[in-house]
């Protein structure tokens, strides 16, 4: 089941998250059943400028990635890269209207596989987490 809103998001916020110049990215959250109104959701994102990429295989390493809400996401990275894993932009927040305001990061496993560290406060965000994405 969808769960507004449709999002369309851009600007050096998100310039500064990534590490990529003048992103935008589009997309949708849709509930994953059997949690109720206030569970998990997958996160169907696109950016508007995907570069190509080699043909995929079953043991290829990666996918685009996986987003987790956190209690601390600076205290979460530190883990990862404690663990062998590497930052991918910078810890960001962004308040994003009708929905709340969101912290978070993205970092990279040990194989480069991405990982989005997010915490959400106030609004309807909270509800909203991506849990995989």
């Amino acid at each position: 089941m969808p769960v507004p809103s449709e999002r369309d998001l851009s600007g050096e916020w998100l310039d500064r998250a990534t590490g990529l110049s003048g992103a935008r990215v589009t997309g949708i959250h849709l509930r994953l059943p059997g949690y109720g109104d206030d569970g998990p959701t997958l996160e169907i994102f696109q950016y508007d400028d995907m570069p190509e990429r080699p043909p995929s295989a079953p043991n290829f390493p990666g996918f685009a990635h996986l987003a987790f809400e956190v209690d601390d996401v600076e205290v979460t990275a530190r883990a990862v890269f404690e663990n062998g894993g590497s930052a991918i932009g910078e810890r960001t927040q962004c308040e994003l209207p009708g929905v709340g305001v969101i912290t978070f990061r993205y970092v990279a496993d040990p194989e480069g596989n991405v990982i989005e560290l997010q915490r959400w406060e106030g609004g309807e965000g909270s509800r909203h987490s991506e849990r995989t994405g």
